[in-house]
């Protein structure tokens, strides 16, 4: 142990003896003195122990150093044991006690006056806890990115510090001369004297009156705030410099962990999420933001874009350009850009194309977010602008307040701008910058009163004096212009006012030139030389540092009571939601949607799972139903009437290619696209069970509705589709009796349904028969005794003719309207044919009915083309070919639907769904209901006070 403190102490020596601490002498290890190199060297060879002078060591190591030193006559020593001198030795001792209780009480009476003195000093010092938030997040990581144990390793040790330390013995000699200098006697004493008696002669000056001394003063005051200002101004942007370089440096190795959001940007989108909240829960937004107001053309836009540090807005003479709303936040970062809230394209404010390009997005968004038939809009235009040195706030641009509606606005254009301008200024945690324009008189200003109403207190009212220069030069007495500043002139008040130069009316002027020229003005305005303003009431760049400053301190003194308020909504909205929907998952309105659009597409897959024979059976049984009318009545009853087969296939043939070419394509390729809408429609609104979720009925029927007007048939089909039919209808073989069987079955079945029908119409044009009558105790009308008197007539003529032709000749009509009018029945000629149609008619299809059975047995005289037989069932083989024709149609059709139609409704139904998922107004009227509603209120809430609990916790991590 104690040679472990010998050595470090031997260490000690060299260096003392090494360096010296300026005092230029050699001294080697054998010459110190014997104390120091018995206590720390006791290996050293020495013969005897002797004690060296203590006041030489004294001298030389302690604090006493700085003084000169003088020679003593102890240096001359001889080493050796003097017995002789040990009453010497012992008067020696006594005074070294004594100098150890005086430096021990020097030490700790200095020590107790230091301590004092630094408490007092810390006492005087202001509370800069509050005032940790201006230091960037950056300057506390510092240790994350420089290794402070390198730089400690770098520094010099202590042996070459001591040889930059001065010659203290040549400082001494210098104190010497100071001291003789000013000794009685000296020349310094008289040289002061003489000095002493020119300063009483000087006494007898020429007195200078009391307002040059005061304009001096004022010409000194106001140099020496210009000097201290740019001196800030020097400091200030050497310290964005440093800063930008920081950030530069950061953000180079910002890709190797995640990026930690700034605190504005957490707020702004705080504040984004509550613009698009409804309050329908009464919990209003009164977060904090910087409302900026004031008349048309007042400065606005340029107050705005000097805190910006850019021309970012859109600009005209004389004409509205703010005609939304545009929230700008503020933030700090290496780069000078700007973007939008749902865009991720970044705007180089540094160049000029970037800019342009950014001021015509603004005015495109401004004009696509105006209404038809409106000037200005509500909707917000959110923009973040991020640079070195910008101060951090959320500001939001109004619509400037006019106070006549000129040709081109809207009726309603004033009372809108006011009802916006209120709706945010009513905000009780709003700080308000009202706008003024102080080349114009104060009397036509409209938007004081309006913000005298909102704060008529003015506690949270910035009121900025904009165009000071025009106004200086303008206003007769700039005693008028201090009127404004401090608010005489208005009944507004305001937390602080300040005067600013926003540039000289041109618009091509840089952010740099408009600093210039403003620092320019107020260096040599008279408001400032005659204190009328006070420097910290001028510049731009001191109104921002006023407004961010009172931004932040609102956003501390009011974010948590809102993060109060939005916890107690959130608990309302989760108990309304519990004892209405306790089984039910909470989905808003998106989640809705999606899960809606992917039932939808699961139905839309289902048309693919039909079978081909369920498609073919429902497009011939439609087809059919379609064409028989005209089957019936325009091809098979013409040609009836003829007398023999061979006209009766002719005027067949004729029909059946008149009707392929114009009308049976396209009315079959309807059938087919009515029948694909109907069975889409079935797997759209078929029932469930419990797994149907009644809230997603209008969104399907209107994916529905949108789908199938957009879906067209592919038009080529037409023409394959023609070819087809043709043939078929051309084809007369009949190959096997099964076949000869199904035509005539299709054809009775045919027969006998025109032949009901037609009943039923007549039984509606005579009344009820007499059984009818009798049971139920109904009776025919005026009108149907007369039909049925002709109905009579008409039966006795067929009964004379059976093979009457299907029109009634004139000289009949006459004779049965005789008949009638023998009987005391008035008829009238239109009623006689009309009857007679149905008539004749129902007596056609019985005797075709007829005919079908006799051809049961025909399939024999068929093959032999009817040679040597009074039968013939040419009937048949018509509606064999009309059989045929709509089998093959159908299974056409059926394959066209299923390989091409049902893919491309598909890919019409998802266009469909992601048009209606991009548009928020559909969905806000599709998917409609209490549990909707709710959903999204709890969702949003939800959200916002997550996000704000997150900014209440960096805040509180800032501070």
């Amino acid at each position: 142990m104690w040679r472990t403190r010998a050595a470090a102490a031997c260490v000690i020596c060299r260096s003392l003896a090494n360096s010296s601490y300026g005092i230029k002498r050699k001294s080697p290890l054998q010459n110190l003195h014997l104390v120091s190199r018995s206590i720390h060297h006791p290996y050293y060879p020495s013969s005897k122990f002797q004690r060296p002078p203590l006041r030489i060591s004294i001298q030389l190591f302690s604090s006493l150093n700085r003084l000169p030193l003088r020679k003593t006559k102890l240096l001359d020593v001889k080493y050796g044991y003097q017995s002789h001198r040990n009453f010497w030795l012992a008067r020696l001792a006594s005074r070294l006690l004594k100098l150890r209780y005086l430096v021990l009480g020097s030490a700790v009476g200095g020590g107790y006056t230091a301590k004092k003195t630094y408490d007092q000093w810390k006492d005087m010092m202001p509370d800069l806890d509050e005032y940790k938030w201006i230091v960037p997040d950056f300057i506390w990581e510092l240790d994350e990115h420089i290794d402070f144990e390198k730089l400690i390793k770098a520094l010099p040790d202590a042996d070459d510090l001591a040889k930059l330390l001065p010659d203290f013995d040549k400082i001494g000699e210098s104190f010497t001369s100071l001291k003789g200098f000013f000794s009685p006697g000296s020349p310094g004493e008289t040289a002061f004297r003489a000095t002493d008696q020119g300063y009483d002669n000087d006494k007898q000056y020429k007195k200078v009156s009391d307002k040059e001394k005061i304009d001096q003063l004022q010409e000194e005051l106001l140099r020496t705030q210009l000097k201290y200002q740019r001196m800030l101004e020097r400091l200030e942007k050497e310290n964005k410099e440093l800063r930008k370089l920081v950030l530069q440096r950061d953000d180079k190795g910002i890709h190797q962990r995640k990026l930690k959001k700034s605190l504005i940007d957490m707020y702004s989108e705080v504040l984004d999420i509550l613009s698009d909240y409804d309050a329908s829960y009464n919990t209003q937004d009164h977060l904090p933001r910087v409302v900026v107001v004031g008349d048309q053309s007042a400065g606005k836009t340029s107050v705005l874009e000097m805190i910006a540090q850019a021309r970012i807005f859109p600009r005209g003479s004389g004409e509205m350009m703010t005609r939304s709303p545009v929230k700008v936040t503020l933030s700090e970062g290496p780069h000078h850009v700007a973007l939008f809230k749902d865009s991720s394209r970044e705007f180089d404010l540094t160049k000029e194309e970037d800019l342009a390009a950014l001021r015509n997005e603004i005015e495109i968004r401004m004009r696509n977010s105006v209404k038809e038939g409106c000037t200005v809009s509500t909707e917000t235009i959110s923009l973040s602008v991020k640079g070195p040195g910008l101060q951090r706030m959320v500001l939001v641009d109004l619509p400037g307040v006019i106070s006549t509606v000129t040709s081109g606005m809207a009726p309603d254009t004033k009372e809108t701008i006011f009802s916006i301008s209120k709706a945010y200024m009513q905000n009780p945690n709003a700080i308000i910058l009202c706008i003024q324009d102080g080349s114009v008189d104060a009397e036509r200003s409209i938007v004081t009163d309006l913000v005298s109403q909102m704060d008529p207190h003015g506690k949270r009212t910035i009121f900025v004096l904009t165009k000071v220069d025009l106004a200086e030069k303008n206003v007769a007495s700039p005693s008028r212009i201090q009127q404004i500043i401090e608010g005489k002139l208005f009944p507004m008040k305001a937390l602080g006012y300040f005067a600013v130069v926003t540039g000289k009316g041109n618009s091509s002027e840089s952010i740099e030139s408009i600093k210039e020229y403003e620092e320019e003005f107020f260096q040599n305005s008279k408001l400032l030389k005659t204190c009328m303003l006070k420097a910290h009431q001028v510049t731009t760049k001191n109104l921002s540092l006023a407004v961010s400053d009172c931004f932040w301190k609102m956003v501390r003194e009011s974010v948590e009571q809102q993060a109060d308020a939005f916890k107690a909504t959130r608990f309302n909205l989760e108990t309304e939601w519990k004892n209405n929907y306790p089984r039910l998952r909470e989905l808003d309105r998106n989640e809705l949607f999606e899960k809606a659009k992917n039932e939808i597409l699961d139905e839309v897959i289902s048309l693919t799972q039909v079978t081909p024979k369920h498609w073919e059976e429902i497009l011939q049984k439609t087809l059919w139903e379609r064409v028989s009318t005209h089957v019936i009545e325009n091809i098979y009853l013409p040609a009836a009437q003829t007398m023999n087969s061979g006209t009766f296939n002719t005027t067949v043939d004729i029909k059946l290619k008149q009707w392929t070419d114009k009308q049976l394509p396209n009315k079959a390729v309807e059938v087919a696209w009515e029948t694909l809408q109907e069975e889409f429609s079935r797997f759209m609104t078929e029932q469930k069970g419990k797994e149907h979720d009644d809230i997603f009925d209008k969104l399907k029927q209107a994916v529905k509705e949108e789908s199938i007007k957009r879906h067209k048939w592919n038009e080529r089909a037409e023409d394959s589709l023609r070819v087809i039919q043709h043939n078929a209808l051309e084809d007369r073989s009949i190959s096997d009796k099964q076949q000869w069987d199904a035509a005539i079955h299709f054809m009775e079945e045919t027969l006998q349904s025109r032949l009901k029908d037609t009943e039923s119409v007549i039984e509606d044009m005579v009344g009820p028969d007499w059984k009818k009558r009798w049971l139920y105790w109904i009776g025919r009308t005026k009108e149907q005794n007369v039909r049925n008197e002709t109905k009579n007539e008409l039966e006795k003529l067929i009964k004379c003719n059976e093979e009457h032709a299907a029109y009634l000749a004139n000289d009949e009509v006459t004779t049965v309207r005789k008949n009638l009018e023998a009987r005391g029945i008035t008829v009238d000629p239109c009623l006689i044919k009309d009857t007679w149609h149905q008539i004749y008619r129902r007596y056609f299809l019985k005797t075709a009915l007829n005919h079908c059975n006799l051809c049961r047995r025909g399939f024999y005289y068929y093959q032999r083309h009817f040679v040597d037989s009074e039968l013939e069932c040419n009937d048949i083989v018509l509606f064999w070919r009309i059989q045929r024709m709509l089998a093959i149609t159908a299974n056409t059709l059926r394959q066209q639907l299923t390989n091409t139609e049902v893919r491309r409704l598909e890919k019409n139904v998802k266009e469909v769904l992601e048009d209606f998922a991009e548009d928020n107004e559909k969905k806000v009227k599709l998917l409609t209901g209490k549990r909707v509603q709710l959903a999204e209120d709890l969702k949003k809430v939800r959200e916002i006070q997550e996000k704000l609990e997150a900014f209440i916790e960096a805040l509180h991590q800032e501070k």
